[in-house]
């Protein structure tokens, strides 16, 4: 996840060093931001897509945990009872422990890189709903366009009517007038080829998602052929 944010929160300067050279040997490390608990002041744990805390000074832990937006991906890394880790698991449902044990490291990378897969997909999966929202709108707005297509075809018929009596009389007009009157009815025949468009565009759009009878229909099979 060489586009993901990791950050990395501890007061033992090994523990940060140990993880962060583990992590550069991935095919696709992400980019690790350490901080201890003197320089965290509550940033926006939201720029992050993975939080990893581990051991820190007494008192420190929970204090910056629970500054925490509850839907923060936290994985935890360090010495903690099991009373104090059930009240952080119930402010924090996507908290994950994991002991300081010979093979931590590695247990650790595996949970990241599920936890920043998973971001991934909620990720990709909000982008595809806005996608979908911002679509119904404009189909929303097509519908209606399709909808007022007679109403807007029967004012631009009045308007090209009225334009074109008015014009076969120019002598009864100023200048000024009949210049104004060409630019409606020029107008008018513009919005009318704008419609037009946008009805063959519709029918164009129907034919594509509409399959064809062609490929509907079943083929019957020869006479004598064997089934």
């Amino acid at each position: 996840m060489r586009n993901a944010n990791v950050l990395i929160l501890t007061d033992e300067a090994e523990f940060g060093r140990l993880l962060t050279t583990c992590w550069r040997t991935e095919r696709q490390p992400p980019r690790m931001t350490i901080l201890d608990s003197d320089n965290w002041h509550g940033q926006e744990t939201s720029a992050h897509d993975l939080v990893v805390a581990g051991p820190m000074r007494d008192g420190h832990l929970a204090k910056i945990l629970h500054s925490f937006e509850p839907t923060s991906a936290v994985i935890l890394c360090a010495p903690v009872d099991t009373k104090e880790l059930t009240q952080l698991r119930g402010k924090h449902p996507r908290l994950v422990h994991i002991p300081l044990r010979e093979d931590w490291t590695q247990t650790l990378l595996l949970v990241a890189g599920e936890s920043l897969r998973r971001t991934e997909a909620v990720r990709m999966a909000r982008a595809a709903e806005r996608a979908a929202q911002r679509n119904e709108h404009q189909a929303m707005l097509g519908r209606y366009m399709m909808d007022m297509k007679h109403s807007v075809n029967n004012a631009l018929t009045s308007m090209l009517g009225n334009a074109e009596l008015l014009l076969l009389e120019p002598g009864q007009l100023s200048t000024q007038s009949l210049a104004q009157i060409k630019t409606i009815h020029n107008m008018a025949l513009r919005i009318n080829e704008i419609m037009q468009r946008f009805s063959s565009l519709s029918s164009e759009m129907r034919d594509v998602e509409t399959p064809s009878h062609a490929e509907n229909e079943v083929v019957p099979a020869p006479a004598g052929t064997r089934r």
